[in-house]
């Protein structure tokens, strides 16, 4: 068993402790990445994915009669920011049409793997809106921004690496 910020006891294998563990999963990855990470904006980016990561598991860990009582939410502010930042990165990096195999820098595949687990919280997080054990939709579209941010911000780490062809 296992506490719900407002003290609820639930089971450890059910969906909440399932999803933010998830998330807890991702931010390790990304931890990796960032200590790896070779420019300064990777860095910068990964820190602010991972404080939202915090706010995101706060908020999945609370139980629906407690959601008044806490401040973590995903916003459509932290929504619109992830928006930005793939605009912004996309400006600086040429995504090549053809299948990627991650391993090109520690820091781009530490990048890839966050990106896998996001995902998987991704799916995990509709299960809980399914279920309506959640209702904030802005989680479901955070996820899904967030891996696509991760998947541009891995090319860009790799950028100045010769990328490998998967077909060759």
């Amino acid at each position: 068993m296992t506490s719900l910020m407002g003290g609820q006891r639930i089971s450890k294998s059910g969906p909440r402790p399932e999803a933010y563990g998830t998330l807890d999963e991702a931010s390790s990855a990304l931890g990796i990445a960032r200590a790896a990470a070779t420019r300064p904006k990777t860095k910068e980016i990964i820190l602010t994915i991972q404080r939202d990561l915090l706010i995101l598991g706060a908020e999945l860990a609370t139980a629906t009669e407690d959601v008044q009582k806490y401040p973590y939410r995903i916003t459509t502010e932290q929504v619109d920011r992830l928006e930005r930042l793939l605009s912004e990165i996309q400006k600086e990096v040429v995504l090549k049409e053809e299948f990627i195999l991650p391993g090109e820098t520690i820091a781009s595949a530490s990048v890839d793997l966050a990106r896998a687990i996001i995902r998987r919280a991704e799916r995990k997080a509709v299960r809980l809106l399914q279920e309506k054990i959640i209702a904030n939709i802005e989680v479901l579209r955070f996820l899904n921004r967030l891996a696509d941010l991760l998947f541009t911000l891995a090319r860009y780490e790799e950028s100045q690496e010769k990328p490998c062809n998967p077909l060759s």
